[in-house]
């Protein structure tokens, strides 16, 4: 807890530098700006919100639920033209084809998934189940991933997430596929299904937990208050969720979110993101080496204001975190439960 050293990722066949003394030193950096608080509820001017225009023309319904609809801007296409050929193994490139969908959690733009009643973020998991089901009947892979907070890119305060297919695996899915087949291969056991028993048993990283899954800050964590959702038996995919599972993940989601929130009393930014087996021809391939599992990245340290950075050693050589695993995991384990907003209330 005292001294620096380097901790393995199996997941990611890498390492993170430990350095939690530097926690220590004055800040004298930037700091952001905390989020708006007087989110409108309704706004006819923001294109995610029931009946707006979007930015194409379109209209939204008046939805009540969950609202999923084709990204105005999307980064994948599925009629993109193939890439010419190379004429240099150094220029290389591929196709790539997909679809991009936004998903809109809640017809509120003041209500984040933290703030939603338990039925209302099953609503959001079944509707993650059906995209994945739907989309990975064609596509490789499914991305489901939310970015919250404008310190994290998203440039609307409406709670929703984005779904990405591919006709490809991207760089993350290709490595963690990779490493967990080898766990897989050496060791009889797949790798997350022992990392969450082993966690389980230990107890120091683990956040929060009930019957079905359990929240790690991970042992190679890297960034401050990071967070990895497991499920306690063996499963691949998210559309393979039983509903039992389905409710029970929504409250430990929910449990966790407000633990974000609580922490320094904002509407905690992060990057978060589903990591199953592939889809699509892989459906029909032997994938028991894969664990479903979720990433939680946060980028705030040491108060509302103050991030962490990832620049420099940690661009040019490899990541570095400020705090140890353990500590972060003992702040958030220590938290309520109760939003910190409903009990000003």
């Amino acid at each position: 807890a005292e001294h620096q050293h380097v901790r393995y990722n199996p997941l990611r066949d890498d390492w993170v530098l430990v350095s939690a003394h530097r926690v220590k030193r004055p800040w004298q950096g930037q700091l952001e700006k905390p989020p708006p608080e007087d989110v409108p509820r309704w706004d006819p001017k923001n294109p995610l919100c029931p009946g707006a225009t979007r930015a194409n023309g379109e209209v939204n319904p008046k939805y009540e639920g969950t609202f999923v609809f084709p990204n105005d801007f999307p980064a994948l296409q599925p009629d993109a033209p193939e890439p010419d050929d190379s004429d240099h193994p150094l220029f290389r490139a591929a196709p790539a084809r997909g679809v991009c969908k936004v998903m809109c959690f809640h017809p509120w733009s003041d209500l984040t998934l933290p703030l939603m009643s338990l039925p209302e973020i099953r609503a959001v998991i079944d509707a993650w189940a059906e995209l994945a089901t739907d989309l990975g009947a064609a596509y490789p892979w499914v991305q489901i991933f939310e970015n919250k907070g404008a310190m994290m890119g998203c440039s609307n305060p409406h709670p929703h997430c984005q779904v990405w297919a591919s006709s490809f695996l991207p760089n993350e899915a290709c490595l963690e596929d990779r490493t967990q087949r080898q766990h897989l291969s050496q060791h009889g056991v797949p790798m997350l299904l022992e990392y969450a028993e082993q966690e389980a048993r230990r107890k120091e990283r683990l956040v929060v937990e009930n019957a079905e899954w359990l929240v790690v800050v991970p042992y190679w964590a890297t960034w401050p208050y990071q967070t990895l959702l497991l499920p306690r038996r063996h499963v691949c995919r998210l559309q393979e969720l039983s509903d039992s599972e389905k409710d029970s993940l929504a409250s430990i989601m929910q449990r966790l979110l407000i633990k974000y929130d609580n922490l320094f009393e904002v509407s905690f930014p992060y990057s978060m993101g589903w990591h199953g087996a592939p889809t699509g021809p892989y459906l029909e391939q032997d994938c028991r080496h894969w664990q479903l599992h979720a990433h939680y990245y946060p980028p705030l340290l040491r108060s509302a204001t103050v991030r962490k950075f990832m620049v420099g050693y940690e661009m040019l050589a490899q990541a570095q975190r400020d705090l140890t695993p353990e500590q972060a995991a003992e702040r958030l384990r220590s938290l309520p439960e109760v939003h910190y907003k409903k009990r000003a209330q």
